[in-house]
C-alpha cells in the first residue's frame, strides 16, 4: 500500500526544536515534489515548504523561512522538517504531501498525503 507516514510531533516549549519525519512506502519520492503543510484549528491548511529532489531546490513560506529546514534521505525514502525556534503560533497538525507547488499555494491534485502529526508549542 503506497502511503506517507509522518512522525516526530509533540509538545515543545517556545524556542525549542522538533524534527518531523515523513516516510514514503510503496512508491519512490524521487519522482515527486514533496512539501510540508500545517493546519491550525479554525484555519486553512498552509503550505510551508516545497522541495524538488531532482535539482535540490526548496522553497519556504515567509512564516517559517530561516527557522524550518526541509531535507531528505534517499536511502530511506524519507523527508524531514527540522523546526527551530518554535513559537506558539506554530501549533498545528503538520502534514507531508507529494505534488506540492513551488509557489506554495494550495493545489488541487495531490497523489499522497500523510495522516498528520500534532505539534504543540506551549510553556
Amino acid at each position: 500500500q503506497a502511503q506517507l507516514v509522518e512522525s516526530g510531533g509533540g509538545l515543545v516549549q517556545p524556542g525549542g526544536s522538533l524534527r518531523l519525519s515523513c516516510v514514503a512506502s510503496g512508491f519512490s519520492l524521487d519522482y515527486y515534489t514533496v512539501g510540508w503543510f500545517r493546519q491550525a484549528p479554525g484555519k486553512e491548511r498552509e503550505a510551508l515548504s516545497c522541495s524538488s529532489f531532482s535539482d535540490g531546490s526548496t522553497y519556504y513560506a515567509d512564516s517559517v523561512k530561516g527557522r524550518f529546514t526541509a531535507s531528505r534521505d534517499n536511502d530511506k525514502n524519507t523527508v524531514y522538517l527540522q523546526m527551530n525556534n518554535l513559537k506558539p503560533e506554530d501549533t498545528a497538525v503538520y502534514y507531508c504531501a507529494t505534488d506540492c507547488l513551488y509557489s506554495l499555494t494550495m493545489g488541487t491534485n495531490y497523489d499522497y498525503w500523510g495522516q498528520g502529526t500534532q505539534v504543540t508549542v506551549s510553556s
